[in-house]
């Protein structure tokens, strides 16, 4: 446990890197097209690097905030990986440019936005697997473990060394 911990920073930028490039394959490379709750949760790892990025080029990755702000862009990603994983089990709904279903209404007009402002992908739909899990599942394994051990790294780092 120590020694991730140690290295807990550049663990934490390849998982990452490692997940929007995984992203970014199934889009680019085999021809998966996201829906819009997928592109939201790439955000938070998005950020996660930019931030990582940022603080190390100011040499403050001992940081407290730097921590921070990962767990908070991680509780966003979990957010809308759950809420995703909630839609593609037909459990909650999700939002109207990703449902897929239009509403009753009177006039053509209106209709016709309706149509035009279809998500091309339905967010409750699971377009691949890995051994039965759909990728927002996946993601949310991996924004917990990373939660996890972010929040196991705050209590070590910055409190445990305090009662030394």
């Amino acid at each position: 446990m120590k020694r991730i911990l140690n290295s807990w920073l550049i663990i934490v930028f390849v998982l990452s890197i490692f997940a929007i490039a995984s992203a970014l394959f199934a889009e680019f490379v085999l021809d998966l097209t996201p829906c819009k709750m997928c592109l939201k949760q790439r955000h938070p790892y998005y950020l996660i690097i930019l931030l990582i990025i940022l603080f190390n080029f100011f040499k403050q990755t001992r940081n407290i905030w730097l921590y921070v702000f990962i767990q908070i862009f991680l509780i966003y990603g979990l957010f809308y990986s759950i809420w995703h994983i909630g839609i593609e089990n037909k459990i909650l709904s999700g939002p109207a440019s990703c449902s897929g279903t239009l509403s009753q209404t009177d006039s053509i007009q209106n209709l016709k936005q309706q149509i035009a402002n279809q998500a091309i992908v339905n967010c409750s739909e699971i377009t691949w697997t890995i051994g039965g899990l759909s990728a927002a599942t996946l993601n949310s394994l991996l924004l917990l473990l990373i939660l996890f051990f972010n929040t196991m790294f705050i209590l070590q780092y910055f409190y445990g060394s305090k009662k030394n």
